[in-house]
């Protein structure tokens, strides 16, 4: 399904043409019996990755074996190196093989030594895979237009390779015209090659691409003015590029561009060789001349006369056109890679999943030229309105790695997984981050949600801001750190044991451990929180506690009331690390609140005047009276001492949510003066202390236990807690002021339930629940 859905735009049918309703079957069904799309590939082309298609005809029939293997091997590295997906493109026993692992790659190599593996153009693909489904295997390298054809069915719309054919000198009398050309006119897929061979008439060649269509441009690589459309060996061959390209980022641009209007052919940027290893063209000239009068001379016609032109031109030149054309290909595919870095950034942008990275062009006018800074930060969106938004969620965004230990039948009796060795496991793969489970739990209970998070320019954080759009997420409060950063996408891994319940848990958080200065709170999501006017902001414990109390104070300061999600024993102290005073909501679970508890008392917080004011004024010992606290809870709980240390925090987060698994929850809080419960017989046996009526400060500490029942089966525990949050803080900034905390819970409690029943993080079943909240 993933496939199909990032597939669907790739494709643009021409109704005249039969065959394009053919190839458009198979591009809906890539894998059949005569063609197979690697999963490497699939998945890049199905998440937007920048996928980059090699050819093997210059492994087949243009590099000796095992010479040909090495230059495989680098090509891929080239494109892995740059960010890219490589998927190198062959016919394998009369299969059409897009991303070849590399056992297969040798075995289509290795025929380079009995050159039994065909050649494989347009013309050819019906006829090797139809032989392969007679039952004769062949083999076979693919032309640049056999391998267009495969790159455009599996999605890829780059392509990197060495030289490209052409009209063949004579060939106004021959005919001689290579199938690239009629290829280029009719397929949509980007080719960057060093222009055609030299022994071609490279004038004739840009002829026949303008009369097919064939958008045609030559990279200046650091020269101004107009270029040469290269030669293949040599930068220069006295005829001029129809068009220049600056840079990777323009080349994309045109990609991009042409994919979105009515034309159907390719387009073909030429990358000149390497100055340092170019050719002189008068030495080259005369070498060509004798290799074409040599095949002349011994009759070799058609596809037979490019392979001996070209082991002529080796012998000739002394090997220097070998040393010419490794580099020339191996520059063509980074150059290539570089396209296809910038195209998926550009179509990352128009999905919605990334906002703010734009490609760089040289020469900018003044309006684009950005002011210079020692530390330039991330782009703010382009957005000039925000819609007006229920709860802003500042938080992590994470992949999650669930490992659920599963043992063997006749290991049943062994709960938890063996140390030190490999065990068995079902390992699932979500989206997760406390901030985005939170928020994801309050759009499915209904609330307009603004999430705002900060990932990498990585391979998960182009997956990351994908899927957002998937679940309905905006990703215009997502921060994207460029690569040059060091900065890298949250990743979180669970294990768990038999049971689903976990045993270790290792995150790597560092993204969100950024200071205030590297996030740029007020340059980027300041403008956002003050346009979408949240009345409720939920801040989670992985920012650092800097960063916690600045989302603290821009939130107060523009009228938004704050929750707060402590993340885990550890961070759940970092609310206490800096000022971040004005956290109004607090859902924690009991070793959050112990940890807590004990930051405030380190601290030295409950000797502060400002504490003890506080205390006094409930008239109610800082212990509380076990009684009345048994009454209102349970016994149990108070012996472990959870009532009394909610209420002694109570004078810094005056609500406070204990989330206490199958038993429910702890919710302790104080109600302002007028609060309809303070004289309400229904609350009245949780209603712990009141203020003095004459005293300023009107007060009331209420403690109550919310029983739930236990679910039924437990399927995954990630974001149940966070779902409960996030339900909780939904249906308070829908009740607004006439908000009962302990009316919502329950709701909050079933949304927690159905997500611990649920496989994949939060539950989509939460959106049953939208009537009962709104009671």
């Amino acid at each position: 399904m993933l496939v199909r859905a990032a597939l669907r735009s790739c494709w643009r049918q021409s109704p005249p043409r039969i065959l394009a309703r053919q190839l458009h079957n198979l591009h809906k069904h890539p894998q059949s019996r005569f063609l197979n799309v690697s999963e490497e590939v699939r998945d890049g082309v199905a998440t937007g990755k920048p996928v980059v298609a090699l050819e093997t005809t210059i492994y087949t029939h243009g590099f000796p074996y095992p010479e040909n293997i090495a230059l495989a091997t680098l090509l891929e590295s080239v494109v892995r190196g740059n960010g890219g997906v490589p998927a190198t493109i062959g016919i394998l026993g009369g299969v059409a093989k897009v991303g070849m692992s590399p056992e297969e790659i040798i075995e289509l190599a290795s025929t380079a030594d009995n050159k039994s593996a065909l050649k494989v153009s347009r013309r050819d693909l019906g006829y090797i895979c139809g032989m392969g489904l007679a039952g004769r295997k062949i083999h076979g390298g693919t032309t640049i237009s056999g391998t267009m054809i495969l790159s455009e069915l599996a999605g890829i719309k780059i392509f990197g390779t060495g030289g490209l054919g052409g009209v063949h000198r004579g060939g106004e009398n021959s005919m001689d015209v290579s199938a690239d050309l009629t290829e280029l006119g009719r397929t949509p897929v980007t080719v960057i090659s060093s222009g055609c061979k030299s022994f071609l008439d490279i004038p004739r060649t840009l002829e026949y691409l303008e009369t097919e269509g064939v958008c045609v441009g030559t990279f200046a690589d650091g020269r101004d003015g107009p270029v040469d459309f290269p030669a293949f060996y040599t930068r220069d061959s006295g005829v001029r590029s129809p068009r220049v390209i600056q840079n990777e980022a323009e080349a994309a641009a045109i990609v991009y561009a042409q994919s979105r209007l009515p034309v159907t052919s390719g387009i073909h940027f030429a990358n000149p060789v390497p100055l340092e290893y170019s050719v002189p063209k008068a030495e080259m000239d005369l070498v060509i001349e004798e290799a074409v009068r040599l095949a002349d001379v011994e009759g070799y016609r058609g596809s037979d006369n490019t392979p001996f032109v070209l082991s002529k031109i080796k012998e000739l030149s002394g090997g220097k056109s070998i040393t010419a054309n490794r580099a020339l290909i191996e520059s063509n595919v980074k150059r290539a890679t570089q396209v296809a870095v910038e195209l998926a950034k550009l179509e990352a942008m128009e999905r919605g999943t990334s906002g703010h990275a734009m490609p760089v062009f040289l020469n900018p006018t003044p309006e684009q030229t950005p002011t210079p800074k020692e530390n330039p930060q991330p782009i703010i969106p382009s957005e000039t309105t925000t819609k007006q938004t229920d709860v802003l969620v500042a938080g992590s965004l994470a992949i999650d790695l669930s490992c659920d230990y599963t043992p063997f039948d006749n290991e049943r009796a062994q709960i938890a997984p063996l140390p030190h060795t490999s065990n068995p496991a079902v390992i699932s793969q979500s989206l997760g981050g406390v901030g985005h489970n939170v928020a994801l739990a309050a759009r499915y209970i209904g609330s307009e949600v603004l999430f705002c998070s900060v990932v990498a320019d990585d391979l998960s954080g182009r997956a990351a801001l994908a899927t957002l759009e998937t679940e309905g997420l905006s990703s215009a409060g997502i921060q994207v750190l460029p690569a040059t950063s060091g900065a890298r996408t949250a990743q979180y891994v669970a294990i768990n044991d038999a049971k689903k319940d976990l045993l270790i848990a290792m995150a790597d958080m560092g993204i969100v451990e950024l200071s205030e200065q590297q996030l740029d709170l007020e340059g980027f999501w300041e403008p956002l929180l003050e346009r979408s006017k949240p009345s409720w902001v939920v801040i989670d414990a992985n920012w650092r506690p800097d960063v916690i109390a600045k989302w603290s104070s821009i939130a107060r300061k523009h009228g938004a009331r704050v929750a707060f999600e402590p993340v885990s024993t550890a961070k759940s102290r970092r609310l206490f690390g800096h000022d971040a005073s004005g956290t109004v909501s607090l859902a924690l679970n009991r070793l959050e609140l112990a940890a807590m508890y004990a930051a405030a008392r380190e601290a030295l917080l409950f000797d502060s005047p400002g504490w003890w004011s506080m205390i006094n004024a409930m008239g109610l010992s800082p212990t509380g009276s076990r009684e009345r606290l048994i009454a209102a809870t349970s016994a149990a709980l108070v012996d472990e001492g959870l009532p009394q240390q909610s209420i002694q925090l109570l004078p810094f987060i005056p609500c406070l949510i204990t989330k206490l698994g199958d038993a429910g929850a702890l919710l302790t809080q104080l109600l302002p003066p007028g609060d309809p419960r303070l004289t309400d017989p229904e609350s009245a046996p949780y209603i712990l202390a009141r203020s003095d009526p004459l005293s300023a400060v009107f007060i009331c500490a209420c403690s109550r236990l919310l029983l739930h029942w236990p679910p039924h089966e437990v399927v995954s525990v990630n974001g149940a807690g966070d779902t409960l949050l996030g339900v909780v803080v939904s249906g308070l900034a829908k009740a607004g002021s006439a908000a009962r905390i302990e009316d919502i819970l329950p709701v909050a409690q079933e949304a927690s339930r159905r997500t611990l029943t649920s496989a994949g993080g939060v539950s989509k079943d939460l959106a049953g629940l939208r009537s009962q909240l709104e009671q």
